[in-house]
């Protein structure tokens, strides 16, 4: 159901205006845009519900706020807690539990040959490109063997903003982690200039199909290093060095966003690309180590990073805190601008690019547990169905039906439940008082397992 305004927090959208009109030119290059959109996926890396402009954060995010009031804002979009799990359902329309993904991982973690998000869309006549975070498989499970045509960036879950190394090395992976085509590569530079760099390259490359491009930002994720460029945008405000940091990573990330925004006008792209802006977990509390990256940051400060107010709880968490995510559908004449406020999960998009590009799968056992939600984002349905959704990590599960919501902590069985229509910040456990609909979860929880791994 549409809705005029965030039920969550009030939104600060003074100021903003729209992207650039376009000229001749650009009018006559939009004329021979293939008839397929192309697909512009980016995601950051542990940004929380409170750490975007437009949900009244003090960070300066206005070309991320421009996607805001010009798109659609998700206000109930879920994720996964952690990295890994996000991208896999991002990539395979499934939870990830259903390769047994509960955590960030390595190695084979998307049966090779499975189908992907990226490897749908080559075989549906699109560019396939991926600019940053890869951390679905260690080498030799690598982007081009998923379906990518183009790849660069890191392999693993946490680098070095300039050196580009991995935080240590395991019997999976290496300190070497940067790449281009699968193929190790050395390469200065601070690593969101380099993606926004790689994006506007992918952008502006002339070619007859239209592209999937999934840029995947190494920020706000620690380690920081951010230049003074970003850093005096904030020192004059007494807020803690850490914070600082992270609020200079997340501004630096929009200015790139900015200039890709600005590629796709330059090209006559911007009509014909559908933008989704989908953080992958909420926000992070803290970080420290002595030993990891060689121990430079040892000393520096991580120990005040996201935030996720006011919503409970933290990335790793399945409160909403750890799963209920800034998010954002854009594109022009396609999707009107406001508020969407029905669950939906990260597994949708693979089902809804699905249907928006007319693919059919020729594989009969081609499941997703991802729904099609192009036609509530579209306007043409009004209404849907109560929706359950199902999360399973390392120490805990989850699952949401309609408005209420079962947590269940895999090592003492303790139970909680929420009713988020009237408890969005999940205050009061309703569980004891509630015996049959707890039942009802826990049944329907063990529906959703028999699906794992």
């Amino acid at each position: 159901m549409k809705i005029n305004q965030n039920k969550l927090i009030s939104l600060s959208v003074a100021g903003l205006f729209a992207f650039s009109a376009a000229g001749e030119e650009k009018i006559s290059k939009q004329r021979a845009l293939p008839l397929k959109p192309n697909i512009l996926i980016i995601i950051p890396d542990d940004l929380g519900w409170s750490d975007v402009g437009y949900h009244g954060s003090g960070i300066l995010t206005p070309n991320i706020d421009k996607l805001a009031q010009t798109g659609i804002r998700l206000e109930q979009h879920y994720v996964m807690p952690t990295c890994t799990p996000t991208r896999v359902s991002l990539m395979t329309g499934k939870y990830p539990s259903r390769y047994g993904i509960t955590g960030p991982d390595y190695g084979e973690v998307i049966d090779l040959g499975d189908p992907t998000l990226a490897s749908i869309l080559k075989d549906n006549g699109y560019f396939t490109a991926i600019a940053g975070k890869w951390h679905m498989g260690s080498p030799p499970y690598t982007p081009l063997k998923y379906g990518f045509q183009s790849s660069y960036g890191y392999f693993d879950g946490q680098i070095d903003p300039y050196t580009h190394e991995y935080k240590t090395e395991t019997e999976l992976t290496s300190r070497e982690s940067w790449h281009r085509n699968d193929e190790y590569l050395e390469e200065e530079g601070h690593v969101t200039d380099l993606l926004t760099a790689e994006a506007i390259r992918i952008i502006e490359e002339e070619r007859e199909e239209p592209f999937f491009l999934y840029l995947a930002h190494h920020v706000p994720h620690f380690p920081l290093d951010e230049p003074d460029e970003w850093m005096s945008l904030y020192s004059h405000l007494h807020m803690h060095p850490s914070r600082q940091l992270f609020a200079a990573a997340v501004s630096h990330m929009d200015a790139g966003i900015g200039k890709v925004m600005d590629a796709l006008e330059r090209t006559g792209k911007r009509n014909n690309t559908l933008i989704l802006f989908l953080s992958d977990n909420g926000g992070q509390h803290s970080w420290h180590s002595n030993t990891e990256y060689r121990g430079k940051y040892a000393d520096k400060p991580h120990d005040v990073l996201g935030n996720n107010y006011p919503l409970r709880g933290w990335k790793g968490d399945l409160y909403e805190g750890g799963i209920r995510v800034p998010a954002i559908a854009n594109w022009p004449g396609k999707l009107t601008p406001g508020a969407e406020d029905f669950p939906m999960h990260m597994s949708d998009w693979l089902p809804t690019i699905c249907s928006l590009i007319g693919y059919k799968s020729e594989k009969e056992n081609l499941e997703f547990d991802g729904k099609n939600i192009w036609p509530l984002l579209s306007g043409q349905k009004l209404s849907t169905e109560e929706r359950s959704i199902y999360w399973k990590t390392a120490g805990n599960f989850a699952v949401r039906e309609g408005d209420w919501k079962l947590v269940v902590h895999r090592n003492s069985d303790q139970v909680e439940l929420f009713d988020l229509k009237n408890d969005f910040r999940e205050t009061q456990d309703l569980s004891t008082s509630n015996p049959d609909k707890v039942k009802q979860l826990q049944n329907l929880l063990e529906e959703f397992k028999k699906g794992d791994e």
